[in-house]
């Protein structure tokens, strides 16, 4: 007897309804594979929304988590614990940053950076007191903290989440000139996912980016990257800006630099930014504990090697070359860079909600979005040979 049907049936009777997940009941993982309750493995073209990059337990992740286990998990900040320094110097290095604010979730750190950005606004710029505004744009995803729905635009994010917070001005994501005509004298920060994920991988026009950087630049704005999804090599690069030769004020971090293995994410920045805060005034008891600064520090070693950024470009421009040649056989536009690809299937043949549930039937995990979209983010440990697999899968899928 399958042991799904009942499991999925536990999963849902004490749990709120705020996931609409596949019905499907992982018990095991390795690499870029799954494998459920009932034995049935699964490639992983979704990589918890870039949160596993490195594959399922990467030896040298898992070897330092069980190092780390048996030695110190947790102090607070209220001390100095012996994984830190070592954490926050190195992932400084690989943001070409000073300083370096551990948090533990995506969310963490943005809200971290709002509050940076808008006492930036008023200690160094001289932003009207209580008038600190931030640009943000159409689609984007930041997390879903109350602040942050509240500049969100997807209905089903901020609906009955009010009141909302104020100090937020929202334009069309890629639009340079009305970016622009946003900012004003009490403006502290643009915030901007460089790639917008969870709208279906967007990439933004050409030069959209550098625009932005100098506009910031000309009007004593910061520019505050989210690379919570786009960073950490999934996009060919270390992250998503490197791309149109742009360095931001501030990164926001997360998902990856955890390794799939505990919650990790960070804001980095240069001291005149992230100087602003003062013993006191930001905090987390879990941000930047042992267990975490160990296993984040592991995956900024990996980084540094170079190794998966070139992976996801060389691997990545094989799965593109793929998808496109899907367009017009069910697939109607192909979005992304690296290994990371959002694809509108015709509205006419299904939702990208089927798709995923018939890519499941044939062994290949995926994750819709936005009615006909699906996005495929496999980890970066992925097999050319394997990548042709989720392809010819999806191209089942597609011809019925």
């Amino acid at each position: 007897m399958l042991r799904t049907p009942s499991a999925v049936r536990d999963a849902e009777r004490h749990t709120a309804h705020n996931y609409h997940p596949l019905p499907v009941v992982i018990s095991s993982a390795e690499g870029a594979w799954l494998t459920d309750v009932d034995g049935r493995r699964y490639l992983d073209c979704l990589a918890g929304y870039s949160a596993l990059n490195f594959g399922h337990r990467h030896p040298k992740l898992i070897e330092a988590a069980h190092a780390q286990l048996d030695r110190l998990t947790l102090t607070s900040r209220a001390f100095i614990h012996d994984q830190f320094a070592d954490f926050c110097r190195e992932l400084a290095a690989l943001c070409g940053k000073d300083l370096v604010l551990p948090m533990n979730t995506g969310a963490e750190a943005v809200e971290t950076g709002i509050k940076v950005a808008r006492k930036w606004g008023y200690q160094v710029k001289g932003v009207t007191p209580g008038q600190a505004n931030i640009v943000v744009a159409e689609g984007n995803f930041h997390g879903r903290t109350t602040t942050i729905v509240s500049f969100s635009t997807d209905s089903d994010a901020r609906a009955d989440f009010g009141p909302y917070t104020p100090g937020f001005t929202v334009v069309p994501y890629g639009d340079l000139a009305a970016l622009t005509e946003a900012i004003d004298e009490n403006t502290v920060a643009v915030l901007l996912e460089p790639i917008q994920g969870e709208q279906g991988v967007v990439v933004p026009p050409e030069g959209y980016l550098p625009g932005v950087r100098r506009v910031c630049t000309e009007r004593n704005v910061l520019f505050v990257a989210d690379e919570i999804q786009s960073g950490l090599g999934r996009t060919g690069a270390t992250f998503a800006c490197e791309h149109e030769g742009v360095e931001p004020d501030m990164y926001l971090l997360g998902k990856a630099l955890g390794g799939g293995i505990v919650p990790v994410s960070a804001v980095a920045a240069n001291r005149d930014v992230l100087g602003v805060l003062q013993p006191g005034q930001h905090g987390s008891t879990f941000g930047g504990n042992p267990l975490a600064c160990a296993v984040a520090t592991e995956v900024v070693r990996l980084l540094a090697t170079g190794e998966f950024q070139r992976r996801s470009a060389e691997l990545g421009e094989r799965l593109h070359a793929g998808l496109r040649g899907l367009i017009g056989k069910g697939l109607v536009a192909v979005r992304g860079r690296g290994l990371w690809a959002g694809l509108d299937i015709d509205p006419a043949l299904m939702t990208g909600r089927q798709a995923c549930e018939l890519l499941m039937e044939r062994g290949v995990l995926a994750k819709d979005t936005h009615g006909s979209t699906i996005r495929l983010a496999p980890p970066l440990v992925i097999t050319e040979e394997e990548i042709d697999h989720a392809v010819a899968q999806l191209a089942a899928v597609l011809a019925g």
